[in-house]
């Protein structure tokens, strides 16, 4: 089984690492990757790790020929957020054409759109033709609150601290991504009003509909290039050995998030499209901390799960990747 694959916006950070996925995926054929910035070109000029791993050159003209080709299964949307909502208003896709997009635009289930997070509704996903990629943050924070909202135990507020790597704010230069700003330097930014409080809200809600307390989150910049630690403290009047058995039956099946024993650092995960769960009890706090790769299981790798599960594929083909570990 082959499926055919076109991704737009191939040039950015996110549709680099689905590149470097898809080119060693057992069941994946890139049928094309358009780029406006980098049209004509090969892969390997932008992406330079690639040099030797592919020939393929970025497309740039005829998208609407691109779309329309025979046997094209899936589009991959790596642009910027509102670009989505942009392309698709602006091209006519066959109906059996399966479309996962990697920004915001279609988080709230709007048009057809299914939440693509595997841990919550990966039956869904199964039967889903349009997917909207969770975001970094959302993801690395969902996965350390599911479990409890599913058996009903958020019972007041939950405070998160998270610090994510420069690769979360995107290839284009700004002076917060700039090296010798970000170099040896941690900042803070969008206290309490990041974007993604709404889908973690929407996902919680989705489980325990009577939640309705704040979510009190401060993001961090960090002066490293990818992974995400999310630190989340909650009330929780059960005991440890409580909630660490919560966690394991949760997440029993779902091959990709595990609760560790010992605390766990961003090393572990990087460059795999795992998260890696500690629970601590801090008299009446659990302290859940989280940690992903935002480009992996934050972006690009939970965009191929997705695939496979839509697919009929098990939802971690292609994805048992080595972390970096040292």
């Amino acid at each position: 089984m082959k499926i055919n694959i076109g991704i737009i916006g191939g040039a950015g950070y996110t549709g680099g690492e689905l590149l470097r996925i898809l080119i060693n995926h057992p069941h994946a054929n890139i049928a094309f990757v358009h780029s406006k910035s980098q049209a004509g070109k090969p892969v390997y000029a932008t992406h330079t790790d690639l040099l030797g791993d592919t020939d393929l050159r970025f497309s740039g003209d005829d998208t609407a020929g691109l779309l329309a080709q025979e046997g094209l299964d899936v589009i991959f949307l790596c642009s910027g957020h509102g670009e989505s909502a942009k392309f698709l208003a602006a091209h006519e896709l066959s109906e059996n054409l399966n479309v996962i997009d990697l920004s915001t635009d279609f988080r709230d289930e709007s048009d057809d759109f299914i939440y693509g997070l595997p841990e919550l509704q990966r039956e869904r996903i199964q039967e889903a033709y349009k997917v909207a990629n969770p975001g970094c943050f959302a993801t690395c924070i969902q996965l350390a609150l599911l479990p409890l909202a599913a058996a009903g135990k958020l019972t007041d507020d939950v405070h998160v601290s998270a610090v994510t790597g420069s690769t979360g704010a995107g290839q284009a230069l700004s002076a917060t991504t700039h090296f010798t700003w970000r170099n040896n330097n941690v900042s803070i930014y969008k206290a309490f009003t990041h974007q993604h409080l709404k889908e973690i809200g929407q996902s919680l809600k989705s489980l325990q509909p009577d939640f309705g307390h704040a979510i009190q989150f401060i993001p961090y910049r960090g002066d490293f290039t990818r992974g995400i630690m999310a630190n989340v403290y909650t009330p929780f009047a059960g005991t440890l050995e409580e909630a660490q058995a919560m966690f394991d039956a949760y997440y029993a099946s779902h091959p990709f998030t595990h609760r560790s024993a010992t605390p766990v650092d961003v090393k572990q995960v990087v460059n795999t499209n795992k998260c890696l769960i500690h629970l601590e009890k801090h008299d009446d706090q659990l302290l859940i901390t989280s940690v992903i790769d935002n480009l992996t299981k934050g972006a690009s790798g939970q965009a191929v799960q997705n695939m496979n599960l839509i697919f009929g594929l098990p939802e971690d083909t292609g994805l048992r990747l080595k972390p970096v570990a040292f």
